[in-house]
């Protein structure tokens, strides 16, 4: 029990010659190097703190104007006219102060307001111009001089070298459409998808919602939006994540993969060493707000980094009414699940952070450590994976003292989730196809019981040496988790590298303590309701049918030179797709972001409209002016994708206005019956980030294949989709089996054949269409 010792920093007995006092020198060490490390971390916040606070200034900038008003006052001008003199007047300082040291101290005073008059002068104009959006509806490669002028102000008033939430102050506020608007794109979103007679019906609940109550309602939203950040992200993380009281595996939680192609190396404790290692790497820079702000791709335009703050030492916590969501400042260590057993790794020693070959080594002893599983241990983890309800009540009952809560807590603080999986998964054997589907619903729901649903992300990594990641969806959206994704697989591969033989490169300190296993004390009662946790988990698990493949016949590439947007193109063939397969249309969720506002998060674009509909109808029947037709589509999906990310999107606003509606306690036919219409297709994309850590030009063979989710709905279909490189693009398709009309296979194939058919209509030999006077296009008939 060495390790045990080493955690006791001082020892006494009282014998009868006095006290007998005995310290370890070690753990001493050790908390003290713990405190200079916490120390560190509290100095380096503060600073950032301040560099964020005075941005797009600079600490130093405050210098440069006490100078100038001090080297203005020696030429005897007064720049102030007279406020210098004023304070001067009421200066509350000793008598004793000559009156040149009072002039001087009264212009400091004087520079420092004008300092912080300039920089909430600077702070609000940038805040003006990133409210401006109409540069995003402008034709791509023809910028107005507006639009120009606009450029070249916002990248003046950005200041140099941000960080990570130097934005943060400058992002506008999310805008509070009108309701006019609102209800009148809501009718128009759903008017293919209804007869005249539903159509007729809904046009009357919605006229009389915004005549009516619309109008209540909306006042107490734009009263919430004058003092709120955003004043949809709150509810939104409430009452779309934490309510729902349904398994938040499959329903809620969305996954990432390794490498399409490579497999770094086949050492399953090597890939984990490298990879934590890099995670913590990232971690570093996140504290220290080294990661670069993220901005729309090819611009100077930030975006909202709130979610970022999150994603370490995160953990969702269950309750009976409703999930929280408990962040804590820091943790110096993981915890690694193995073969039923939970481990505590300390990832930093003597203040610093273990080398690669050290976790490795750390991760090794795990694998080879031949320790039973406590009573109840095993399965322990379905409790995350089941109901929240009677996961809540057993985490009240059997975990709220003693080992059970120690260990627990362990779990909740720790950085994040490791799984050593003993399965082997990844595009391999004979049928790389249905491996790759295996791969997919493992990362998603693994065994149901070894993985740990609640945290912010788990890491699993797999006998043969893959990995993958699992998110919990509530504190943020994917993109966030694949940014830091992006950077462990580069880093792992790129930076850190293996040796000849596998393993991480580095050396190892022996005398490194070994991995703590956490202890339980699980009573039958409790272990009963584990049994029946994993039994509605494993339920929801079998019933998921999953399929990923990759397109590699064009990508994006081919796409452009058709002069069509890419994400319009695939969202088309998304609604051939369906419609072939289905032999109907259906309400289309795309996730789109709003992190051009603060604290924003997502708005769903609705991808099947009247344009769309019209197109997929003229094609399949044979119409000769389909060509026109999904011209117009694809504009009109880019028109809907745009209005989304610049707030005036649909869904948000209807959302909220329910969400007042129950607090005042009153009705809404209106907003019930859309609040309730199903979404049996959902989609998103989730593109790279990071282009300049992978050449997939020379190495295109390090690629991920992106990421996926759970369907929706029962008889629906989930979809996500990446676009990589030129020539490829990676889909991710869900469904339940129990649902006997849809099939994952099936509509892969639909998908597959909706791409094709797409470009060879738009394939650079048919004839290009020409512009009419109303901007429309049309399409010269092939003689």
């Amino acid at each position: 029990m060495a390790e045990a010792h080493q955690a006791v920093a001082f020892q006494f007995t009282v014998t009868p010659e006095g006290i007998d006092l005995q310290l370890s020198h070690q753990a001493l060490s050790e908390i003290y190097l713990s405190g200079v490390r916490s120390w560190k971390k509290r100095i380096i916040r503060l600073k950032n703190s301040v560099i964020t606070g005075v941005y797009p200034a600079s600490p130093s900038s405050w210098l440069f104007v006490v100078i100038a008003i001090l080297a203005t006052m020696y030429t005897r001008s007064d720049p102030s006219m007279g406020l210098i003199a004023k304070i001067q007047e009421h200066l509350p300082v000793s008598q004793s102060m000559s009156t040149q040291c009072q002039a001087v101290l009264s212009a400091v005073v004087f520079s420092t307001m004008l300092w912080l008059m300039l920089i909430f002068t600077m702070r609000l104009c940038l805040k003006q111009l990133l409210s401006y959006h109409r540069w995003m509806f402008e034709q791509h490669g023809k910028m107005s001089n507006t639009t120009k002028v606009w450029v070249a102000l916002v990248r003046i008033f950005s200041g140099r070298k941000p960080l990570l939430y130097s934005y943060q102050g400058s992002l506008p506020n999310l805008p509070v459409p009108a309701i006019k608007d609102t209800v009148k794109r809501y009718l128009e979103s759903v008017r293919s998808l209804m007869d005249d007679t539903q159509f007729e019906r809904m046009t009357k609940l919605a006229t009389e919602f915004e005549s009516s109550l619309g109008n209540r309602l909306q006042w107490y939203l734009k009263l919430k939006a004058l003092w709120a950040a955003n004043y949809v992200s709150d509810w939104w993380e409430e009452y779309v994540y934490l309510r729902g009281r349904s398994p938040i595996m499959v329903n809620s939680n969305y996954y990432g993969m390794d490498f399409l192609y490579v497999t770094p190396t086949p050492i399953q404790a090597a890939r984990a060493g490298n990879s934590i290692h890099s995670f913590f790497l990232y971690r570093r820079k996140l504290n220290k707000e080294e990661l670069k702000p993220s901005r729309i791709p090819g611009t100077v335009i930030p975006l909202c980094a709130a979610q970022c703050e999150r994603i370490f030492n995160t953990t969702r916590i269950p309750g009976e009414e409703t999930d929280t969501v408990q962040h804590w400042q820091d943790s110096d260590y993981i915890v690694v699940y193995h073969k039923g057993r939970y481990f505590r790794l300390r990832v930093y020693q003597a203040g610093r952070l273990l080398s690669p070959r050290e976790i490795e080594f750390q991760i090794q002893r795990i694998l080879d450590d031949p320790t039973a599983p406590s009573k109840g241990e095993a399965k322990l983890g379905a409790l995350t994976a089941g109901d929240r309800i009677p996961w809540a009540k057993a985490r009240a009952k059997y975990f709220s003292s003693g080992v059970n809560k120690r260990s627990l807590d362990c779990i909740e603080r720790a950085a994040f989730f490791v799984t050593l999986d003993d399965d082997e998964q990844g595009m391999m054997g004979d049928d790389p196809a249905a491996s790759l589907d295996r791969y997919a619903k493992s990362l998603l729901h693994g065994k149901c019981y070894d993985r740990w649903f609640d945290k912010s992300f788990s890491v699993v990594y797999y006998k043969n040496g893959k990995n993958g990641i699992n998110g919990e969806h509530s504190w943020a959206d994917a993109p966030v988790v694949a940014h830091l994704w992006e950077y462990t697989l580069a880093t792992d591969s790129f930076q850190l590298g293996y040796t000849a033989e596998g393993h991480c490169k580095g050396e190892v300190d022996s005398s490194l303590p070994q991995p703590q296993k956490l202890k339980w004390e699980i009573p039958a009662e409790c272990e009963e309701q584990i049994s029946q946790s994993l039994a509605v988990a494993q339920a929801l698990a079998d019933n998921v049918d999953f399929h990923v493949f990759s397109f590699r016949e064009f990508g994006k590439g081919k796409i452009k030179k058709c002069r069509v947007s890419p994400d319009a193109f695939i969202q088309m063939a998304l609604q051939l797709a369906y419609y072939r397969d289905q032999k109907r249309f259906c309400l289309t969720y795309e996730a789109s972001m709003t992190r051009l506002f603060r604290e924003g998060r997502t708005e769903t674009v609705r991808s099947c409209s009247s344009e769309s509909t019209a197109f997929v109808r003229a094609l399949e029947g044979g119409e000769d002016d389909y060509r026109r037709l999904f011209r117009a589509a694809s504009e009109k999906h880019q028109l809907l994708y745009r209005m989304a990310m610049t707030g005036a999107g649909i869904d948000r606003h209807l959302f909220c206005l329910y969400v007042v509606s129950k607090y005042l306690g009153v009705e809404s036919p209106f907003l019930k019956e859309v609040l309730s219409e199903p979404w049996r297709l959902s989609t998103s994309q989730t593109p790279p980030q990071q282009l300049e850590l992978f050449d997939i030009v020379n190495h295109p063979e390090y690629i991920s294949c992106g990421g996926g989710f759970g369907p929706v709905a029962d008889d629906g279909y989930g979809v996500s989709y990446c676009i990589l490189g030129e020539n490829m693009i990676n889909f991710h398709i869900s469904c339940k089996h129990s649902c006997p009309d849809t099939g994952s296979q099936k509509f892969g194939a639909q998908i597959k054949k909706a791409l094709h058919d797409l470009i060879q209509l738009l394939s650079p030999n048919q004839k290009e269409p020409n512009k009419t006077e109303d901007g429309q296009q049309e399409v010269k008939k092939d003689k």
